[in-house]
């Protein structure tokens, strides 16, 4: 005997393929900032590997330099390729070279040379002119130290 239609059936009938423009919309609203996340967590983590090879380079051939011209020069370009690797521009960062035991002169036998980069990396997909209340950049820092041979100097 044919069933005949109530109102439930009827309802039923008329959602038929909703379910997957349900899912399109869902995902499209949990997948975009899920994407935006790696995005962003992605540009940290270069500009994070970029500060810290820029400072640990930099420390290491200023320490090897046969004088302290030649040092700040070979230094500047260390951290000018570190960052470049990454897509970072030399003139965005901040460098500071320190000298302990002697701050005046850094390439004394045994003393210690200190490089610190920082570097401000921007937001993936934000346009710089955007004006929000919230940062636009993430600032990030390295420090590296190395000390220079007890034999500099002696040829």
């Amino acid at each position: 005997m044919p069933r005949s239609k109530n109102c439930a059936d009827e309802e039923l009938s008329s959602e038929d393929g909703s379910a997957a423009l349900e899912f399109v919309t869902a995902g499209l609203i949990l997948l975009l900032p899920l994407v935006y996340l790696v995005l962003v967590m992605s540009a940290i983590q270069a500009g994070a590997l970029a500060t810290e090879g820029a400072a640990r380079q930099a420390a290491r051939v200023f320490v090897q330099a046969p004088n302290r011209a030649d040092a700040a020069a070979a230094a500047s370009r260390a951290i000018e390729f570190a960052l470049a690797d990454y897509g970072i521009e030399a003139s965005d960062a901040t460098v500071a070279i320190t000298c302990r035991p002697k701050p005046q002169d850094c390439l004394t036998r045994r003393g210690y040379v200190t490089v610190s980069v920082a570097v401000r990396v921007p937001l993936p997909l934000v346009p710089p002119v955007l004006s929000v209340n919230a940062p636009l950049a993430v600032p990030l820092s390295a420090t590296a130290t190395q000390q220079v041979s007890r034999f500099w100097g002696s040829e």
